[in-house]
């Protein structure tokens, strides 16, 4: 089988793949700083940078990058997200990732829209901790859900590890029956392909078998395991069962809606990018 393959290749502080044999990429902020003064260009500008990083990855086999960040950062938050999200506006970041996701496919590779319902309000690094979000739901769905919902399309999606009280006190929305099903396929109405955020992020504190059976018992369609530690892997694929035939729909799904990959000026593309972007940067 074709196993997709994955990687964070975001631009500005998370990217995997780096000078010198990476052009540097900037980070999601920059377009949302474009926007501010002309929201059609920043929306070329941020629709063209992804291409370019997608034909980068297409290059050498990396199938799915996971972008756009389509979180809504407040004021108080921890800084794991920061520059990561385009700005403080919902709706503009809505646009943004509509484009981040049209030129990500349009350079072969399939986008991932995280993190699902919204990490921005988190007051804690998932990676070190589990973050709690006291927000009440009617605040949530008024701010940090409207990118997703806008999203609703995108092939792919990752989920929080970000326990949201008003919905589920007790699990975070990678483990949450309730969070993954009303919140996430149902108000936000999400229809793609569900991944779990890195199931070893420090956020989660069981065993990683008993993460890997919360999270698709809760309906995520497959589950991300990153730190590449041999006995985690193994401990992993003793427990991973054949994707359900809802998962493997969904996947085809996302697969179907990527389109031809065209011949494009990749120099002409990143002179005009390079263009747009020297004011701001």
């Amino acid at each position: 089988e074709d196993a997709p393959v994955l990687i964070d290749q975001e631009g500005g502080r998370v990217q995997r793949a780096g000078p010198p044999n990476w052009k540097s990429r900037p980070p999601q902020a920059l377009f949302g700083r474009i926007a501010e003064k002309d929201r059609p260009l920043a929306r070329e500008a941020a629709s063209i940078n992804a291409q370019l990083i997608a034909l980068e990855l297409y290059e050498i086999g990396i199938d799915v990058n996971c972008l756009p960040v389509a979180d809504v950062p407040v004021e108080g938050a921890h800084d794991v997200i920061g520059d990561r999200a385009f700005c403080k506006h919902p709706q503009v970041i809505a646009e943004l990732g509509e484009a981040v996701i049209a030129g990500t496919m349009a350079g072969g590779v399939m986008p991932v829209v995280k993190h699902l319902p919204g990490h921005g309000r988190a007051r804690q690094d998932s990676h070190k901790d589990l973050p709690r979000v006291d927000t009440d739901a009617d605040t949530l769905r008024e701010t940090d859900f409207v990118p997703f919902r806008h999203l609703y399309y995108a092939p792919w999606g990752m989920t929080a590890h970000i326990v949201y009280e008003a919905f589920d006190p007790d699990l975070p929305a990678t483990l949450s029956e309730t969070v993954i099903q009303e919140v996430i396929r149902g108000e936000i109405g999400f229809r793609g392909f569900l991944l779990s955020d890195d199931l070893m992020m420090k956020a989660l504190k069981e065993p990683v078998e008993t993460n890997v059976k919360f999270a698709l018992d809760a309906g995520c369609d497959a589950v991300l395991h990153c730190n590449g530690e041999l006995d985690d892997m193994i401990a992993v694929a003793n427990v991973l069962p054949e994707l359900t035939p809802m998962s493997l729909q969904r996947f085809q799904s996302a697969q179907a809606m990527m389109p031809f990959i065209e011949e494009v000026d990749v120099d002409a593309l990143q002179a005009h990018l390079d263009e747009i972007i020297a004011p701001y940067v």
